[in-house]
């Protein structure tokens, strides 16, 4: 199956830009206040904020499938961005799942949540250093 996404970007002022999927959604994408406004997350934040919703997306769609419960889920991701590379070449991801399951329901969660996010193969593509810590608790 193929699948079309679409995107449009349009100047506001400055450097601000909203951006529109074509399906009625829309956001505001701006540089830091000492560039612009800052009224909005620059286009490479939203790409990692893009990676963290996408885990924790696919993360709720698999356990839902292997009948797990989950009762919380924080994904944070520090990425790191080099002159030398002039993009991200490192993420860290900390993730906080809550549920009553063994371990290695969990382990088997996170893998097949790492094979099947979209957003997270763009990255593993693009040779991102990815590391995952996963920590559970059944609280």
């Amino acid at each position: 199956m193929t699948v079309k996404l679409h995107a449009t970007a349009q100047l506001i002022q400055d450097l601000r830009i909203a951006l529109d999927n074509g399906r009625s959604h829309s956001i505001i994408v701006d540089q830091p206040a000492e560039m612009s406004k800052g009224l909005g997350a620059t286009p490479l934040e939203l790409c990692v904020m893009s990676h963290a919703g996408c885990y924790a997306t696919i993360l709720v769609l698999v356990a839902k499938r292997m009948r797990i419960t989950l009762k919380g889920l924080t994904v944070k991701v520090v990425a790191v961005k080099t002159d030398t590379a002039g993009t991200i070449t490192e993420e860290a991801f900390e993730i906080a799942i809550k549920a009553d399951a063994p371990q290695d329901r969990i382990q088997r969660l996170h893998e097949v949540t790492l094979r099947n996010c979209p957003v997270g193969i763009i990255f593993e593509k693009a040779g991102t250093q990815i590391s995952y810590n996963v920590k559970v608790s059944k609280e």
